[in-house]
């Protein structure tokens, strides 16, 4: 079964077709600058070229960077204020004509670890964190989402969030070293092992592919492994969420 999932991030958005049986992309990922400001207009704008691109008609997945309820977004997170309340699935139905699944992008990064990845056949209860411009969680307990993880939400000290102080956005704005900047990503893995005292920590997202850049800085009880799907995660999981919409249009 074919899917086209799109992955938006705060810097770019992304899409490719998807086997959803085998966790593979099928063609090479299209990527477009996410604009700023990133309104929900000149987002659904871009959505509609990424659809166009791949000449797709049929069920599109998405990966959303922030809270996702039901379809609506329920902060701006890295995006923009006018994001609040916007039912995206509605939106981005109504510019392409197509209908579209919308998740967390940590959620359905998640979803495509646990199916496709390192989080395969794993129980208990496995947080997966995405480190790119935030922090990102995808929540697992015995294979089945928990979804609207955000825990890049979470106060800490002086900042906002704790994804001002170590996503790895931080590292690179401020040059920092893969040691300093690890101390920093160790502190959150351990804050949120003390309040969640998950089984498996999996890091993923794109600074998952420095994991030999800062894994002796981890100082962890809970087992912290790399993830496999790395980049291609949030496509992946965004076009498998889309599956049950794929079944019942083949029905």
């Amino acid at each position: 079964m074919e899917i086209l999932g799109i992955d938006i991030g705060a810097s770019g958005m992304k899409g490719a077709i998807v086997d959803i049986e085998k966790g593979k992309l099928l063609t090479e990922r299209f990527r477009i600058e996410t604009p700023r400001p990133a309104t929900p207009g000149a987002m659904a704008a871009v959505i509609k070229k990424i659809v166009a691109h791949f000449k797709w008609n049929g069920p599109v997945g998405c990966g959303f960077p922030t809270a996702i309820k039901n379809g609506v977004a329920l902060t701006e997170s890295n995006l923009h204020k006018k994001w609040v309340g916007v039912n995206a699935e509605e939106l981005f139905e109504n510019e392409t004509g197509l209908p579209f699944i919308v998740a967390n992008d940590a959620d359905v990064a998640g979803i495509a670890e646990m199916n496709f990845g390192a989080g395969k056949g794993k129980k208990g209860f496995v947080l997966i964190i995405t480190v790119g411009t935030g922090l990102g969680c995808g929540a697992f307990y015995n294979g089945q989402l928990i979804p609207n993880f955000e825990l890049g939400q979470m106060y800490y000290k002086k900042y906002k969030n704790v994804e001002k102080y170590a996503a790895n956005s931080v590292r690179k704005n401020k040059n920092m070293s893969f040691k300093k900047w690890g101390k920093r990503f160790n502190k959150f893995l351990n804050y949120v092992d003390l309040i969640l005292c998950p089984d498996l920590f999996i890091i993923g997202g794109g600074g998952s592919k420095y994991f030999e850049e800062f894994e002796e800085y981890l100082d962890m009880k809970v087992p912290t492994i790399q993830a496999e799907t790395l980049n291609e995660a949030g496509i992946i999981g965004a076009a498998y969420a889309a599956k049950e919409l794929a079944t019942e249009k083949s029905q």
